[in-house]
């Protein structure tokens, strides 16, 4: 089992930046046995796929609405998976989650049903 927490949101304007982390914790398997996910919630809305890293970082995919301009990475030393957020839009406005499914490849989740755990979320809010 693992635990995940996100932080790093927060109140920007339009074409400002921001990062998001999420530290992992917990027994059990090991941070690099998980490929990791972002999603986001708006009010409103379904959960939506955001972008995914597969285990070793090698392997990324993302949602049309934020190539370009959204980076996933991951540091396995530091069992954290980050958001990097440029040229935001108000769109972008949501609560942000990260997930975490077991692999055993270098394959990038994409669905929600592949992930086994979540963070709690974090709000970004990006007035325009």
């Amino acid at each position: 089992q693992v635990q995940l927490v996100e932080s790093g949101g927060g109140l920007v304007q339009a074409g400002d930046s921001l990062r998001l982390s999420c530290a992992a914790s917990g027994p059990g398997r090991t941070f690099s046995s998980y490929g990791m996910g972002w999603f986001r919630q708006a009010p409103g809305k379904e959960r939506e796929f955001v972008g995914g890293i597969s285990r070793s970082g090698d392997n990324t995919y993302y949602s049309d609405s934020v190539k370009g301009r959204f980076t996933i990475s991951r540091d396995n030393a530091k069992n954290t998976v980050y958001l990097q957020m440029n040229s935001l839009k108000p769109e972008d406005t949501a609560v942000y989650y990260c997930a975490a499914g077991v692999v055993y490849n270098s394959v990038v989740l994409s669905t929600p049903t592949q992930y086994y755990y979540w963070g709690q979320g974090t709000q970004v809010t990006v007035s325009s």
